[in-house]
């Protein structure tokens, strides 16, 4: 019975969090619409930069960095997992599963060493 729950679990879950990625993005939007809102009310004019402005923020100086060092340490976990479990088989699966993350971590890391920060 419990093997059996594994995959649903799994699914059951990853359905979850797709669900609470779309609630906050939709939070986020209602809550944007709100503050254009309440700006019309107050009298206050919105040109076509304050709305861009405010609707998509400029991304931070160091975002390539801190998503390459998550990636990466995302990627050790999944080594350490590897060495957590016995079988060499279990290790080597765990070893080219975290070649994936590891990779995407380097690029971010490559993408900020040579992304133009102003």
């Amino acid at each position: 019975m419990t093997e059996e729950m594994i995959p649903i679990v799994m699914f059951i879950s990853m359905a979850v969090v797709f669900c609470v990625l779309f609630w906050f993005r939709y939070k986020q939007r209602n809550d944007m619409q709100q503050t254009f809102r309440t700006a019309l009310d107050k009298g206050q004019e919105l040109t076509p930069e304050v709305i861009d402005r405010l609707g998509h923020p400029k991304p931070s100086k160091d975002k390539d960095l801190r998503l390459g060092i998550i990636w990466l340490a995302i990627a050790v976990g999944m080594v350490l997992i590897g060495f957590a479990i016995p079988e060499p088989d279990a290790f080597r699966g765990m070893l080219a599963g975290a070649a994936f993350p590891f990779c995407i971590g380097a690029a971010y890391l490559l993408l900020h060493k040579i992304t133009d920060r102003d």
